[in-house]
């Protein structure tokens, strides 16, 4: 089956959190109807960024108090089957560790569960890391390669070697584990927060957590805070009391109209023939069966 990656959004990692964090922990459970901070809402910023450290506290006790949403255990494979479906035509997401191609998108190579991007930086940070800790990795060569290659499309250094040392590397239980602290500490955990102090449920929690994965989780106008302070412009969330299905779809369409002002992006498939079919039939807490299309294909999440 053909993958389909439509990002390459640069994020930044931390070494100690990805890597010596321990697991793929629960998000705390919490009342989708808390209200986020002001801040937060007149900024699209998250609120977690701009608290101190009381402040903070307070609102993990806030998320603490909610329902599981997307983080319980089986909302969570839904959304990992819902990524994969967008990201690699498939919902058989442990199949993506290792899948590497350039798309001619001008990201270079994409790889992984949230397909990191030789180009985009986020691929440079990962392996960095990654080999920092794991010296003998066999991607540990083409560490100065990824680095002279940095925001280009050039493959020069990576060829030849370089896709089939990814590949080799995703045999490697280490390398899968790093790869999904990534995803989840990286975008579901902040995504998955945030839509939750929004009064967000699991529709809306999905929807935060795919544009923070292919946009990345930054403030400018095309990144994922960019996008909510859009959707804020237009809409209320419902931790400021407004209608959940009004909200998202303003949201929806912020998210669309930063995917088509990019060129690599002109396939909104992620977002008409799947979230938004979701929000159209008025399945905000995403109950199965699920069934949507995925550029041209069906996908079907019964269980």
């Amino acid at each position: 089956m053909t993958r389909v990656v439509l990002f390459g959004a640069p994020i930044v990692i931390a070494v100690s959190l990805l890597f010596n964090s321990g697991g793929d922990p629960e998000l705390p459970t919490s009342s989708p109807t808390a209200p986020a901070p002001a801040a937060a809402a007149d900024t699209g910023a998250d609120p977690f960024a701009e608290a101190d450290d009381e402040e903070r506290r307070e609102l993990d006790a806030r998320v603490a108090a909610m329902p599981a949403g997307l983080a319980g255990p089986k909302m969570r494979e839904v959304a990992w089957k819902l990524l994969a479906s967008a990201e690699g035509s498939t919902l058989d997401w442990r199949s993506q560790y290792g899948t590497i191609e350039d798309n001619g998108d001008g990201t270079g190579y994409n790889a992984g569960i949230v397909g990191f991007c030789s180009g985009t930086h986020d691929m440079l940070t990962f392996v960095e890391a990654f080999t920092k800790d794991h010296p003998d990795s066999p991607l540990t060569p083409f560490v100065p390669a990824l680095r002279e290659v940095d925001g280009s499309a050039s493959h020069e250094g990576l060829d030849p070697g370089f896709t089939a040392a990814w590949k080799k590397s995703a045999e490697d239980p280490a390398f899968r584990a790093a790869q999904d602290q990534v995803r989840q500490k990286q975008y579901f955990e902040p995504a998955v927060r945030l839509a939750k102090l929004d009064g967000l449920g699991p529709l809306g929690q999905y929807m935060y957590f795919d544009a923070m994965v292919l946009q990345g989780p930054g403030t400018d106008e095309d990144a994922f805070y960019g996008i909510r302070k859009a959707a804020l412009a237009e809409a209320d969330t419902v931790a400021e009391g407004g209608d959940e299905a009004a909200y998202l779809d303003a949201f929806l369409d912020a998210a669309r109209a930063v995917m088509k002002s990019k060129k690599n992006q002109q396939d909104t498939s992620r977002l008409d023939t799947a979230q938004r079919v979701f929000l159209e039939d008025g399945n905000l807490a995403l109950e199965l069966p699920l069934t949507w299309q995925m550029y041209g294909e069906t996908f079907r999440v019964t269980s």
